[in-house]
């Protein structure tokens, strides 16, 4: 049937506002779990970079598109004040032909023309700071934060005006402002401006190729934030999730940034394992923790050699182990060795996170870790599906909420397409999908039932 584009995005503007896109994706990942027997206890996670659908600004940019919303903002709004501005401001800034002046800059000349945009921006936000009627504006708010990220503002002395100075561009936070018309947008060093999406799915560690065709791995957790935030923050609230819904992992593959000490302890109390490279890289050709021999509360017992200390002493997590001096003096392993020389003793002192961490890393050139490990960047291949079957990669939407909403569901198309292939693997003759049908349906009945009680409130 025939559907305007007004009633579309009014239909999607609700789900948006009413978090269903979440009741949709949790509703087929439980679903499609049940359905196909999903083992959830082996799962990987990482992110992607993804743009939304606004043009790559500098900060010329974004002084002037800002300035050019601003000025259209207060004429539709207050025509009055509008006419007050000067000729010369408003012919510079509000119409497109102008602005597009800005983007023909010579590299010698853009010194000159930031701190000439920066200081018409700074006017504005003088001019009026003390009008509530403007202030109120959400455009002026946009103003007022591109000054505060991209400039310093210094009182001058008595009398005199606010002296305003252009920032270094390594001051700008990360988080700051990267088009005025996507707000929500963020900056990451490596991938540019845009949002990044957390993905974590289930895999199949099997060898034989015929089982992992007929095994689905499912997309269990999606979630969007903007590209600024790192993924050491991600793993715990995707942990969290999963358990919600009863498709949490005993087992997760992720790299190192997600591998960190308090991610790993956290993830241990809610019964996952964390199996992630550690962060840094240990000096060469030096001892570490693991190499002395150790007790099950985590306690230095002997050191390389097989001295055992002399002295003892723990105060809360902080271990001081003390050895003989004359064993440490005569040790040939003393020049690589991190006991040092005291005026009694040598002592090594210690606490369990670095004990752990070094524990950690002399796991992962064990065939063991590596054997595991190795699942870790099939979760590329399930970034790569992504892009091609739904172009998740560059939306033609603007915003946080609407960047998620679209991430959502196309994570819901690709687990209907797994399950369609696994389907057809499973039962190459017979039509055994109505149990998936089935699933669609009932996920389908849970979005209209709560999208007529929306209906039927407005």
């Amino acid at each position: 049937k025939y559907m305007s584009l007004k009633t579309l995005w009014t239909l999607r503007h609700i789900v948006m506002e009413n978090n269903l896109d979440a009741v949709l994706f949790n509703q087929t990942t439980e679903t499609l779990a049940t359905v196909f027997h999903v083992d959830t206890k082996k799962q990987r996670i990482d992110s992607v970079h993804i743009r939304s659908n606004m043009c790559r600004l500098g900060r010329i940019g974004i002084f002037s598109r800002s300035i050019h919303g601003f000025l259209i903002n207060l004429k539709r709004q207050h025509r009055k004040i509008f006419e007050t501005i000067e000729k010369e401001l408003v012919d510079r800034y509000f119409t497109e032909k102008a602005l597009n002046c800005f983007s023909l800059v010579k590299p010698s000349e853009s010194a000159k023309t930031l701190e000439m945009v920066s200081r018409d921006l700074f006017s504005l936000v003088q001019r009026f700071r003390e009008n509530s009627r403007v202030a109120s504006l959400h455009s002026y708010n946009t103003l007022l934060r591109v000054l505060k990220e991209q400039c310093k503002v210094t009182e001058g002395e008595e009398g005199n005006q606010p002296v305003l100075e252009i920032k270094l561009p390594k001051e700008i936070p990360a988080d700051s402002l990267q088009n005025p018309s996507d707000p929500d947008a963020g900056y990451d060093g490596h991938k540019g401006q845009g949002y990044q999406v957390q993905v974590m799915e289930t895999y199949c560690d099997a060898e034989d190729k015929e089982i992992r065709e007929k095994t689905l791995n499912l997309i269990t957790h999606v979630d969007i934030e903007p590209a600024c935030v790192s993924d050491s923050h991600a793993l715990i609230p995707a942990l969290e999730s999963a358990e919600e819904r009863g498709v949490s992992p005993t087992e997760v593959l992720a790299d190192s940034l997600y591998g960190s000490d308090d991610n790993c302890e956290k993830a241990k109390e809610m019964g996952t394992d964390v199996i992630s490279p550690t962060m840094g890289t240990p000096k060469e050709n030096m001892l570490s923790l693991s190499d002395f021999t150790q007790s099950e509360k985590g306690r230095i017992i002997a050191c390389p050699q097989g001295h055992a200390p002399v002295k003892v002493k723990v105060k809360k997590n902080n271990y001081n182990i003390a050895f003989s001096l004359e064993h440490c003096r005569s040790c040939p392993l003393k020049d690589h060795c991190p006991v040092k020389p005291g005026k009694k003793n040598c002592y090594l002192r210690y606490d369990l996170k670095a004990l752990r961490v070094a524990n950690r890393r002399a796991r992962e050139y064990t065939p063991e870790f590596k054997d595991k490990y190795r699942w870790r960047s099939g979760i590329e291949s399930s970034f790569s599906e992504m892009d091609k079957r739904t172009g998740i990669k560059r939306l033609r939407v603007r915003g946080l909420p609407a960047v998620r909403y679209c991430a959502r569901l196309k994570a819901i198309g690709v687990n209907l397409y797994r399950a369609t292939a696994v389907r057809k693997a499973l039962f190459p003759s017979t039509d055994a999908f109505s149990a998936v049908k089935s699933a669609i349906h009932q996920v389908m009945y849970v979005f209209k039932e709560r999208f007529l009680n929306q209906w039927v409130r407005r």
